[in-house]
């Protein structure tokens, strides 16, 4: 029961100040002066249409399309 003893009270004092610890930097780093804007455009990820990706594929594809000698194929 010795070490038991000394892992709960590890536990007790030591894990529990780092895990709290932890928890105070995950909170400052999120709300970190310069955060502001890349939170906000992670949060409307779901709401983002994709017109940009859509404009890219259609890019990659024309060159493809003109670049076997001028024929366009499908």
């Amino acid at each position: 029961m010795q070490t038991y003893t000394l892992l709960r009270e590890f536990a007790d004092s030591w894990v529990l100040l780092a895990m709290f610890s932890a928890f105070v930097f995950v909170i400052l780093w999120i709300l970190r002066p310069g955060s502001r804007k890349i939170h906000r455009d992670a949060g409307a990820i779901p709401l983002r249409d994709d017109y940009e990706c859509v404009d890219e594929v259609a890019a990659y594809k024309s060159d493809k399309e003109t670049s076997s000698h001028g024929k366009i194929s499908e």
